[in-house]
């Protein structure tokens, strides 16, 4: 029984000084297999490199992060698009809409979701979806485009019940679940409790978003074992069910 942290930037630069011991802490908390979504052209080496590193650990995705869309992101696309010839993925992305930090890219950040997409049909894989303050903007993405070669995860799903249904409706999307579970006033757990075991895997989005205690200090995937025990408590179901589910449902989606 291990666990598997499907959404982990531990390539960035807050971990060059403790890698390895971060890595050894991981495994020890049972945390087996993290996958590594790509947000940038600058980013590509540092995932490549950990997953060269830890090859039977750190599993790489492919993609461009909506903050990072910028005029030039056709281009940036075409440069990334590349890499698929060249290594196994496991995922397109870190993808989707953000409109928390700058709403005026809209335009530009919806046609680079519906290209990635079109990638993710095209090759075979799952998308990873990073939607702040846009679920709205990716349901409208996801109604023209979804069909039964597209399967998903809503990243870091901080929805309502409603929202985490009109997910469950596209039939191939499921949902990752990470620190904000363990935040009293997010009110996550309310909703959690009503999303059946099947949707669900887990995830930390290291180095942010650290669940209780250690909230406001950086983040590893050692904590994803935190999670897993605060949704065995909020499911009512033994840790290792957990851990049981939410690794078979990563499995499935990302066929690691």
């Amino acid at each position: 029984m291990y666990l598997i942290d499907t959404h982990s930037h531990i390539y960035q630069p807050a971990f060059d000084e403790d890698t390895d011991a971060m890595m050894q802490r991981a495994l020890e908390a049972g945390v087996k297999k993290i996958l590594l979504p790509n947000i940038d052209i600058e980013s590509v080496e540092r995932v490549h490199k950990l997953c060269d590193a830890y090859p039977e650990v750190c599993y790489p995705m492919m993609g461009l992060h909506p903050c990072d869309v910028k005029e030039n992101y056709k281009e940036v696309l075409d440069t990334l698009y590349t890499n698929f010839a060249k290594r196994k993925y496991v995922a397109v992305g870190e993808i989707g809409i953000d409109l928390y930090w700058d709403k005026t890219t809209l335009p530009y950040q919806i046609d680079a979701f519906k290209i990635q997409i079109n990638w993710a049909k095209e090759l075979g894989l799952p998308i990873v979806i990073h939607a702040r303050e846009s679920f709205d903007e990716i349901f409208a993405v996801l109604d023209e485009m979804n069909d039964d070669r597209l399967t998903g995860v809503f990243h870091c799903f901080t929805g309502t019940i409603e929202r985490a249904q009109k997910v469950i409706g596209y039939g191939g999307f499921i949902m990752g679940i990470g620190g904000v579970l363990t935040y009293e006033k997010s009110g996550l757990d309310k909703v959690v409790a009503d999303i059946p075991m099947e949707y669900l895997v887990l995830e930390t989005d290291s180095p942010y978003l650290t669940p209780k205690p250690h909230r406001g200090k950086r983040n590893e995937s050692a904590y994803t074992r935190i999670v897993a025990e605060k949704l065995a408590l909020v499911k009512n179901i033994s840790l290792d069910e957990v851990m049981r589910i939410t690794t078979e449902n990563a499995e499935r989606m990302f066929g690691v």
